[in-house]
């Protein structure tokens, strides 16, 4: 979930659009055969264009930003990371048939991660580590800070407050909203990061990893990508693994309590902000949620039973 407090502006899309647009602005790739990609994202739709190529147009109006910022950051960072990410190749600008900034990226291959393949592997977990910790290596000095264009992902976790204890109550009788909002609380509590920025994706749910033969072979959609708190891409650690796995992920980045405390909170964030906007509406996003909801919950009650 990109952030409900932006525009819902969206535009349809189809295999036709796709067509006129690359014929008027890329011809080199018109011929090429074009399918609609199957997707749970709710930013961007995706239409895969011959072997080797992926074409992406935002449906919403809070991903145009994202787009533009794809765009000038990733040529920049892929070559530096220890996994492929979808370096976009050309940008497209509007027209009367279609109103924002699309891109034409790499096409990278793999499966899209599940929560039955991947909650329990230690291998995924040390693979994500090593990825997250080389992304967070990287000259972060001039990346950009959380904003509109991340929906503010990333901005200080108190300013979140209203909104998530807003989501637990709508939860009321649905969750346990005691436990949750203690969770929450200690979040708050825990000391805020006062290092250097460092990047993150933001968005590191099970739909934004590829897998070829059992292992980690790509990172997808960095629409959330900006510089800031590293606790950012350690909630994966709930939104991905069960216990065992995490605690090799913890292990394995080198995670600091406070760090690890606010990363528990901002996925206690997105478990009930997914739960109460979407509800049922998106099943793929709202079973991550489900995951990452009970693994938090189970987690807070297991360090207080020690």
């Amino acid at each position: 979930m990109s952030g409900a407090e932006l525009p819902d502006e969206r535009v349809e899309t189809d295999v036709a659009l796709v067509s006129r647009l690359l014929a008027d602005q890329f011809p080199q790739w018109a011929a090429l055969p074009i399918a609609p990609v199957p997707s749970a994202g709710t930013d961007n739709a995706l239409y895969r264009l011959g072997d080797n190529l992926v074409v992406r147009l935002p449906r919403v109006g809070w991903a145009v930003e994202m787009v533009d910022k794809e765009y000038q950051w990733l040529p920049r960072l892929a070559p530096q990371l220890p996994l492929p990410v979808p370096v976009p190749l050309a940008q497209g600008v509007p027209n009367e048939r279609y109103p924002w900034n699309w891109t034409v990226c790499q096409w990278l291959d793999g499966e899209t991660a599940t929560l039955e393949r991947i909650a329990g592997s230690n291998q995924l977990a040390t693979d994500l580590a090593r990825f997250i910790a080389g992304l967070q290596a990287l000259d972060a000095s001039a990346g950009p800070a959380p904003g509109s264009h991340n929906g503010y992902r990333g901005a200080p976790i108190a300013t979140r407050d209203a909104d998530v204890r807003a989501s637990i109550a709508a939860l009321d009788g649905l969750i346990d909203t005691v436990t949750a909002t203690a969770v929450w609380e200690t979040a708050l509590k825990a000391q805020t990061w006062d290092g250097p920025s460092v990047w993150f994706h933001g968005d590191l749910h099970p739909g934004n990893l590829l897998f070829v033969a059992d292992r980690l072979s790509a990172v997808i959609d960095f629409g959330l990508l900006a510089v800031g708190d590293p606790a950012l891409d350690v909630v994966a650690a709930w939104l991905l693994f069960s216990a065992e796995a995490r605690s090799v992920f913890r292990a394995a980045l080198e995670v600091d309590e406070a760090t690890w405390l606010r990363a528990r909170g901002r996925a206690l964030s997105f478990a009930v902000g997914v739960l109460s906007y979407y509800g049922d509406t998106n099943p793929v996003l709202s079973s991550v949620a489900h995951h990452a909801l009970a693994e938090v919950l189970a987690d807070f009650q297991h360090d207080g039973a020690r």
